[in-house]
């Protein structure tokens, strides 16, 4: 899923979930509404419309998950889901 220009580069991030940010991020910011329609990834996912892919849609909601299996308490011996 993480998209990396050399082998050993990694993301300065390191908390939980981080990699499933980045990959939503680098979604919206190539989407047509960052690119054309000058908004910020915030108010794409907002009022984006179909400007925005469905494949940023389906990263906002795994993130999404990614958090809450950080609260969940069933969910903390399995792991954060997104990996």
């Amino acid at each position: 899923m993480m998209r990396y220009e050399e082998e050993n580069e990694r993301l300065a991030d390191r908390s939980t979930c981080a990699g499933v940010r980045a990959e939503l991020k680098m979604c919206l910011l190539e989407s047509d509404c960052c690119k054309i329609h000058k908004r910020t990834p915030k108010d794409c996912l907002l009022k984006g419309g179909d400007t925005v892919p469905q494949d940023c849609h389906v990263m906002r909601n795994l993130f999404f998950e990614c958090k809450r299996s950080i609260i969940d308490g069933r969910r903390r011996f399995r792991g954060p889901k997104g990996y």
